[in-house]
């Protein structure tokens, strides 16, 4: 089974993460999805896209083991920006991006949701930042999107404690833009998606183009600074612990060095 499944019906396309448990952010899934989007601009109806996401989770994260084969700092930098660009892509994709999230959008998992332009929760979601329980920082510009949406204070919390919140809460603050019962999340994204299929490619694809001028030149520097960051906590000792603890699933012991 593929990591990521395409299926397009009534202008709307609909990319299935399939990667169980844990709907991981691996290389492979992320270089199937810049493929996927390949494939979606060049289907002239879509008018709207679905990313969601198969069994127990929409993403629980990125593939905390993979990225114990890196080796240099530099190496982690490399892997930031390449998340941070597809997800860039994602933001300024020409058709509008929904995400349909259900169990956990974690991590990278969250970082992926939030570059799509609709979020879509239920209620008991699990939505949040959790990488510095484990040494490191966000890399894929979560440090930069989750203040946008809300608000500094708040983010400043969610990424210090690494605590995630529910899709209750995250609709209150502005992450989602609508939250419903579980049983009604797949209805309910096909229903604003064939909303908005319904309008004209012409306009959508100027509004598309028109909204992310409202974002300042400062974000594209933050994202810089925080693929250096990434690359720079990844080769601290704390960092090795945590995510050794992680993956033994204990406790890391931290040593601030």
């Amino acid at each position: 089974m593929g990591t990521l499944a395409l299926n397009i019906e009534s202008q709307v396309a609909y990319l299935t993460i399939q990667s169980p448990p844990a709907n991981a952010l691996s290389s492979t899934l992320l270089n199937d999805l810049a493929h996927q989007l390949d494939e979606v601009e060049a289907a002239e109806s879509v008018k709207a896209v679905v990313i969601k996401g198969v069994g127990k989770f929409f993403s629980a994260g990125a593939d905390i083991k993979e990225f114990t084969s890196l080796q240099q700092a530099s190496d982690y930098e490399s892997l930031a920006k390449r998340g941070q660009e597809l997800f860039n892509r994602i933001e300024h994709f020409s058709i509008p991006v929904i995400a349909s999230i259900h169990g956990a959008a974690l991590g990278g998992g969250l970082e992926l949701a939030m570059a799509c332009h609709i979020r879509i929760v239920t209620e008991n979601t699990k939505l949040g930042l959790p990488e510095i329980t484990l040494g490191i920082i966000p890399g894929f510009a979560g440090t930069q999107r989750l203040p946008h949406y809300v608000g500094t204070a708040k983010a400043y919390e969610m990424i210090l404690t690494g605590e995630p919140i529910t899709g209750t809460e995250a609709y209150s603050f502005g992450l989602a833009n609508k939250v419903v019962h579980e049983e009604m999340l797949e209805q309910e994204t096909q229903r604003l998606a064939e909303k908005i299929a319904a309008k004209g490619k012409l306009s959508i694809k100027q509004v598309m183009h028109l909204l992310p001028y409202a974002k300042t030149k400062n974000f594209d520097l933050g994202i810089e600074e925080e693929a250096r960051a990434f690359g720079e906590v990844f080769g601290t000792e704390d960092a090795k612990e945590g995510v050794q603890a992680f993956i033994e699933k204990r406790k890391p012991n931290f040593q601030d060095r």
